[in-house]
């Protein structure tokens, strides 16, 4: 693929699948030997096992939405930087759901092979998101 097609895939892949929450799409989007670097724990880091994290995901945070800040790509590789937000509505991680709003930052490496995603690297500022859902400690504010 080229630098522009990998571009594309990573935008319909942030578009179609992220933001409207459409699980079935990961059969289309995901190599069947997908592997996934940056599993969170409890799940495989596989396609299914992709499927199933997204799947406990989606609900908890309904009106999630996710926008690429910057995307670069060269060779079979594209890196992406990104903002995500959404409110928690749903038990997520065996937290019970808060209605706190949150906004978290990223930036995901993914191989591309044969138009589909073949292997995910992720870092994404998870203590940020417990932080702002109230259920780990803020340095220097009361009680952190």
């Amino acid at each position: 693929m080229s630098a522009e097609e990998s571009k594309a895939f990573e935008r319909r892949f942030f578009d179609e699948f992220m933001n409207k929450g459409n699980l079935a799409l990961l059969d289309e989007l995901l190599t069947p030997d997908f592997v996934d670097h940056s599993t969170f724990p409890g799940f495989a880091p596989d396609r299914e096992g992709e499927k199933q994290m997204w799947a406990t995901f989606f609900p908890a945070f309904p009106d999630f939405h996710s926008t690429l800040e910057d995307t670069v790509a060269e060779g079979d590789k594209v890196a992406t930087r990104f903002t995500a937000r959404g409110t928690h509505k749903g038990e997520y991680m065996g937290i019970p759901p808060t209605g706190k709003r949150v906004t978290v930052t990223g930036i995901a490496i993914h191989r591309i092979k044969g138009g589909k995603m073949a292997e995910n690297w992720a870092n994404i500022d998870m203590l940020g998101m417990l932080q702002q859902l109230g259920v780990a400690p803020v340095p220097g504010q009361a009680g952190g």
